[in-house]
């Protein structure tokens, strides 16, 4: 029998470590949980995590400076807690690839809901991210080039992107294999450029997928996942 997921909760507030340590316990999850960053680190080493739940605003070193230490360590999930209203860090936790966030103040169920869909998405621990040092990616045989901000298809011919098709596929391409809310890809995108996104996702999808020659009612590419949003469902390697 596989032990239960073991979660590292990150929150200067006692009561809410309290809380949400009792609650996640009762649901069978294991839970550590610490009060700052210099914690987060001394049982980080010896912690086996399967996932992290980090306040961004945290005393001393910031959330955002501690989920980038930790990208920097492992691909372990994190869903973030942001106040509400904070959109500006919700966006960098986002671009630093946390995979989900809650606002504060929030419901622990709301926030178990979020810790078991992360987790079941997980099941790559990879999580299907590609080396940022690379020129770009490849996937399913096409080419995202990241430093010409252009796509290739199979047989090396460009197809033309605008500025926010670009962006819509890159960060489906850099989180591949995870679903992506309306609203998360709504805060990575208005984060690089409002312009091309001030309307619906779903437009952006269609045409995006018209591009890949992803047919929208058998989509293998780029996949809608009912009532969460989007993923890109193939493997992801450097370019």
């Amino acid at each position: 029998m596989e032990p239960s997921p073991h979660i590292l909760v990150i929150d200067d507030d006692r009561e809410i470590r309290d809380l949400l340590a009792r609650f996640l316990e009762k649901q069978q999850l294991r839970v550590t949980a610490v009060r700052d960053g210099g914690e987060a680190r001394a049982v980080w080493a010896s912690g086996q995590f399967h996932l992290v739940v980090l306040d961004l605003m945290l005393p001393g070193e910031s959330g955002l400076d501690l989920a980038r230490w930790m990208r920097g360590q492992s691909n372990v999930p994190i869903v973030m807690l942001t106040a509400m209203g904070e959109e500006t860090d919700r966006i960098a936790g986002l671009e630093l690839g946390a995979d989900d966030y809650v606002a504060k103040p929030f419901s622990p169920r709301e926030l178990l809901a979020r810790i078991r869909a992360v987790l079941r998405r997980a099941g790559d621990p990879a999580g299907g991210r590609a080396d940022q040092t690379s020129r770009g990616y490849r996937f399913s045989g096409w080419t995202l080039d990241s430093v010409r901000r252009r796509l290739l298809t199979p047989e090396d011919v460009e197809v033309p992107l605008t500025g926010g098709e670009y962006d819509l596929l890159l960060a489906l391409v850099e989180r591949a294999n995870r679903v992506l809310t309306r609203d998360m890809l709504l805060d990575l995108l208005r984060g690089r450029q409002a312009g091309p996104f001030d309307r619906a996702i779903d437009v952006a999808v269609s045409r995006l997928r018209r591009k890949l020659e992803d047919d929208g009612r058998h989509a293998q590419l780029i996949k809608t996942v009912r009532g969460g949003g989007y993923v890109l469902a193939a493997e992801v390697s450097p370019a």
